[in-house]
């Protein structure tokens, strides 16, 4: 049995609504996106102006925490399936967990100016 010290939730089931509301999440933010693309002429003053709104900011930053929650319980699974071997697992995690905490606080800093 894989101990569930690295898992993001406390059980499959936690695990199980973290990647269908995340998921959700990621699909809005997507057709949005898409949306936000088809519909206007995209220019430096049009993008500058969406992501200056503290709306879209507070959006994104959400798609960005959805997208690392997402991520990780996904690499969690794969991880825990297929690396049966507890420190090999643990070392993949870990990269994997390190990379997505400097990906996020580099989003967090791209959009919010910080």
């Amino acid at each position: 049995m894989v101990s569930s010290v690295t898992n993001l939730g406390r059980s499959g089931v936690y695990d199980w609504l973290i990647q269908r509301v995340t998921a959700y999440v990621l699909a809005l933010y997507t057709i949005f996106m898409f949306g936000f693309v088809l519909t206007t002429d995209v220019t430096y003053e049009t993008w500058s102006a969406l992501f200056g709104q503290t709306w879209f900011r507070i959006f994104s930053l959400l798609a960005l925490l959805s997208l690392g929650a997402h991520a990780w319980v996904g690499l969690w699974t794969v991880t825990t399936d297929y690396i049966k071997a507890a420190l090999p697992r643990f070392l993949a995690q870990a990269v994997c967990g390190l990379a997505m905490f400097v990906y996020v606080v580099w989003g967090v800093q791209i959009f919010w100016g910080l």
